[in-house]
């Protein structure tokens, strides 16, 4: 069984509130994603490498469309 992450995979979805104006936050993906403009395209295994974070973590970008308020949230992978 692999480790996946369920906001990548959607697997499950948020409802994540801005602290700032209490609007709802858009996903906009997984960090590395935003490193280079290679880096949607590399393997897990790779930016698992680079993250900053465990294997068994995902960091996800948060962003509210309404204020431009941005947070990198922490998402724990589930085993698939």
């Amino acid at each position: 069984m692999d480790l996946v992450c369920p906001f990548c995979n959607g697997i499950q979805e948020t409802n994540k509130i801005c602290p700032k104006c209490s609007s709802k936050m858009g996903d906009n993906g997984p960090i590395v994603n935003f490193l280079d403009d290679y880096s949607p395209y590399l393997s897990n295994d790779i930016t698992q490498l680079i993250d900053g974070v465990p294997h068994y973590q995902c960091i996800h970008l948060f962003s509210c469309d309404n204020c431009g308020y941005d947070e990198r949230v922490i998402i724990n992978r589930v085993r698939m």
